[in-house]
């Protein structure tokens, strides 16, 4: 019998991912993060190989056997991130009114040379562009163009690096959202049963669209996650949501390529979105930033998670805090129990209903049945809902009521099991056949024993198959724990 990680009372609803490297790649720290509170595990392909990245995944297998807690994970693909080269000398001091001429080539050959590993760049900037360095931080604006360099004025001064990335607002670039390496990874992660693959850098829906064909040709179902982090995908943005499966707020990106101020507007325009056409949305970057090298975070990262929750996000990723911090631990346990703090003010925050067009034939009946177990649930003062489900999508259906009955989804299919681990409020079980709705209650008696918060005679409301009329949906069935 599995049991999740904490009892129903101290039960975040809100997910954490935690990106996985030096600081936490170990089956002792695995494990003890998902005892605090991780359901997915990130691989940043930006680092790494797929050998080492295959040593960590067989890690987290061992951990969540360990701890008998699903989860997932997150494959993230690097896409066309663009970077310095080598620059010889470093770091290099930038210094206003200094002047860089970016030139073609791997490596500069003097201090005032800039060279970038996107071949195209000094074709695609034009007079008047700004090129911003070491994550914005250093702008310089195109003053002089010709033909085989850019030369470039200091506008905001910094230090800079070999290998540090370059974002070029407004240039519309050619480079494809998938390279070659890119396709490697996303084959190779399709071959060894990762849940959920995103794409960076996303521009369009036809993009996505490659991914997916990519993932399905390689025998995969893997979900597929689009990072907003240019300004043509909140051009594009509906088209994107809509083909594929969740989405990414990626701010770092985001906030150089936009105006840094117009960022916060982004994140809520995106995740109003999401919540509208019923996909899982997940903040990420610096969230708890501080907590790289402190064991406690500032008030304004506390602000931070409190509002993406507020915003209606789904899930909350850490990137360096676990991956390369000195408390990944404690950085875990601090955004889980922020999350616990602030979802008791999202409830009532309910999408009774999903409006949209596309919502149609046996979804909409799902979500009708969703929707009415809620409010029975609510009427009764149930203690539990439990979902039994194939597929996950009545979990998710539910999930975007957003409110506080604890919910148990079950799946006698593994990857289902670990595809609910993204949503929001949901409890994921492996499970027996949901059709057996006998067995699937006494199940749900079995695993009440090891609740606290759970007692003889309370109220359970189950959405399930019907194994007793023919061709019927969804059903709901009042219950009780005996």
């Amino acid at each position: 019998m599995t049991i999740h990680r904490k009892p129903l009372k101290e039960f975040a609803r809100t997910k954490i991912v935690a990106t996985v490297g030096p600081a936490c790649d170990s089956i002792d720290m695995l494990t003890k993060l998902i005892r605090e509170g991780v359901s997915i595990f990130r691989l940043n392909m930006a680092h790494g190989t797929q050998k080492t990245h295959g040593e960590i995944l067989g890690k987290i297998r061992e951990a969540s056997d360990v701890t008998g807690i699903p989860v997932a994970t997150l494959v993230d693909l690097a896409g066309p991130k663009i970077r310095l080269g080598d620059l010889g000398e470093e770091p290099i001091e930038c210094e206003v009114g200094q002047r860089f001429e970016f030139v073609r080539g791997e490596i500069a050959g003097s201090p005032h040379h800039l060279v970038s590993i996107y071949e195209p760049l000094i074709d695609e900037v034009v007079e008047g562009n700004d090129i911003l360095l070491s994550d914005g931080l250093v702008r310089v604006k195109v003053i002089e163009k010709k033909a085989d360099s850019a030369i470039c004025e200091v506008r905001s001064g910094g230090l800079i690096r070999s290998r540090q990335g370059i974002n070029l607002p407004g240039v519309k670039l050619s480079a494809p959202a998938l390279g070659e390496v890119d396709i490697s990874n996303a084959i190779w992660a399709s071959k060894n049963g990762i849940d959920f693959i995103s794409l960076s850098f996303v521009r369009n829906a036809d993009e996505i669209n490659q991914l997916r064909k990519i993932v399905t040709d390689a025998g995969s179902n893997a979900s597929l996650v689009a990072k907003i982090e240019k300004p043509e995908a909140l051009e594009n943005l509906e088209e994107i949501i809509r083909a594929t499966d969740a989405v990414m707020v990626a701010r770092g990106d985001l906030g150089v390529e936009i105006d840094i101020e117009a960022t916060a507007v982004a994140q809520k325009v995106i995740i109003s979105m999401c919540t509208e056409l019923g996909k899982p949305v997940i903040v990420a970057t610096q969230m708890l930033e501080s907590m790289h090298t402190s064991k406690r975070p500032t008030r304004a990262e506390v602000s931070d998670v409190a509002n993406a929750i507020l915003d209606g996000a789904d899930a909350c990723m850490l990137s360096g805090e676990t991956a390369i911090g000195e408390f990944p631990e404690d950085a875990v346990g601090t955004m889980y129990r922020i999350m616990l703090s602030i979802e008791t003010m999202v409830a009532g925050s309910v999408n009774w209903a999903n409006q949209d067009e596309e919502n149609h034939g046996t979804r909409r009946i799902s979500d009708a049945v969703v929707t009415a177990a809620a409010l029975i649930a609510n009427e009764i003062e149930a203690k539990l809902v439990v979902i039994g489900t194939e597929d996950g999508d009545s979990a998710l259906l539910k999930s975007k009521h957003r409110d506080l009955i604890p919910t148990v989804a079950i799946s006698n299919s593994p990857e289902t099991v670990r595809k609910m681990c993204m949503y929001w409020g949901i409890i994921p079980l492996n499970g027996i056949d949901i059709n057996q709705t006998v067995q699937l209650h006494e199940m749900i008696n079995q695993w009440a024993k090891t609740e606290p918060d759970l007692d003889v005679g309370d109220s359970v409301v189950f959405v399930t198959d019907s194994d007793s009329i023919e061709k019927a949906h969804d059903m709901i069935i009042v219950g009780h724990i005996s």
